[in-house]
């Protein structure tokens, strides 16, 4: 006698005891061709949807290069506000060093911060006089 009748005077209610172990009962005899059928749906559907939205990302890039004469501006480091200035700069690109990256000709007052950048990072310089930050008003927290 188990433990559980000897308390309640009846069987055991567990997984086990609701059907006897000699039978199979199979309440929906279709349930794996069901299951399987949705599981293919929803792989189509994830599918198409993330397609759509690769179509949609994929008509903003574009390939940008430097060449290494020009003037670019870099992103500004740290100090993150509604009204200070994104970029610094402007510096001449020294070397194209990889496939995304360049360096850059740095003024000594930013000679501890590494030369070198993601283009992503750097923008394009147009020239106007007024936008250039001097390198006296640059925080760089270490």
């Amino acid at each position: 006698m188990a433990p559980c009748e000897a308390l309640y005077g009846h069987k055991c209610k567990t997984l086990l005891c609701w059907t006897n172990l000699g039978e199979k009962k199979v309440l929906v005899p279709d349930l794996g061709q069901e299951t399987e059928n949705n599981v293919k749906i929803i792989c189509n559907r994830s599918r198409a949807a993330s397609n759509r939205q690769k179509s949609y990302s994929e008509l903003k890039w574009r390939d940008i290069e430097f060449s290494v004469s020009p003037w670019k501006k870099v992103l500004r480091f740290f100090r993150k506000g509604k009204l200070s200035p994104r970029f610094i700069g402007p510096y001449h690109i020294v070397k194209r060093v990889g496939p995304v990256a360049y360096q850059l000709e740095l003024p000594l007052e930013l000679d501890h911060i590494h030369d070198i950048f993601h283009e992503s990072k750097l923008r394009c310089y147009r020239s106007d006089h007024s936008h250039v930050i001097p390198v006296e008003e640059i925080e760089v927290r270490l």
